[in-house]
C-alpha cells in the first residue's frame, strides 16, 4: 500500500467536488485528464467543466494541478529536501469564443480582478485561425505559489470562485452580443 502523495489528495477532493456538482445538474463535466510524464516524472491533472443550464456564449472553465519531481521529492524526502518545494501548481483557464476589442478584455480583466483580487496573475489570450475565421479567447489565473495540502479547504472555496467567474463572465458577453 503506498501513502498518497499531496497531489493525488488534491486530486480527489477537486473531483469530488467537481462531480458533486455533475450529479446536482449545476454543471457539465466535459473533459478531465490525468497524465503521468515518465520523462520527467510529473504529474498534471484537469478537468473541463461548464454550467449545465448555460445560453449561448458558453464558457468553459479548467482547473489545473500539476506537480513536478521536485515537489514530490520534497515531500517524500522531507529530510534532504525544503518542505516548501512540497505540493502543487494550480491554474485556472476560462475559454470563449469571439472576442478581439480591447476594450472588452480590459473588462474580462476588471471583472475577473473583481472576483479573484489583485494579488492574482490574470492574463488573456486569443487565438485567431484565419481559414476558418475561429477566434478562440482564453482568460488564465495563476497562483504566485504552491498550493499545499493545508490549503485544501481553499480548492473547494475555489470551485465556487471558479462558478461566479463564469456566471459574470457570461453575462458579460450577452450583454455585448
Amino acid at each position: 500500500m503506498f501513502d498518497p502523495t499531496a497531489f493525488d489528495n488534491m486530486k480527489v477532493v477537486i473531483e469530488g467536488a467537481l462531480y458533486d456538482l455533475d450529479l446536482a445538474g449545476e454543471i457539465i463535466i466535459t473533459d478531465r485528464n490525468d497524465i503521468v510524464n515518465m520523462a520527467k516524472m510529473s504529474r498534471i491533472f484537469d478537468i473541463h467543466f461548464q454550467q449545465s443550464s448555460t445560453q449561448q456564449p458558453i464558457v468553459t472553465a479548467k482547473l489545473e494541478i500539476k506537480a513536478e519531481l521536485i515537489n514530490l521529492a520534497a515531500e517524500l524526502l522531507p529530510n534532504s529536501m525544503s518542505q516548501k518545494q512540497a505540493g502543487c501548481i494550480i491554474k485556472l483557464q476560462f475559454y470563449h469564443h469571439g472576442l478581439t476589442d480591447e476594450a472588452q478584455f480590459k473588462k474580462i480583466q476588471e471583472i475577473f480582478i473583481d472576483i479573484w483580487g489583485e494579488t492574482r496573475q490574470i492574463s488573456q489570450s486569443v487565438t485567431l485561425t484565419p481559414s476558418k475565421s475561429l477566434i478562440h479567447n482564453c482568460i488564465s489565473i495563476e497562483f504566485d505559489r504552491l498550493i499545499s495540502e493545508d490549503q485544501m479547504d481553499d480548492l473547494v472555496e475555489m470551485i465556487n470562485f471558479m462558478m461566479t467567474s463564469i456566471v459574470q463572465l457570461q453575462s458579460y458577453l450577452r450583454e455585448i452580443s
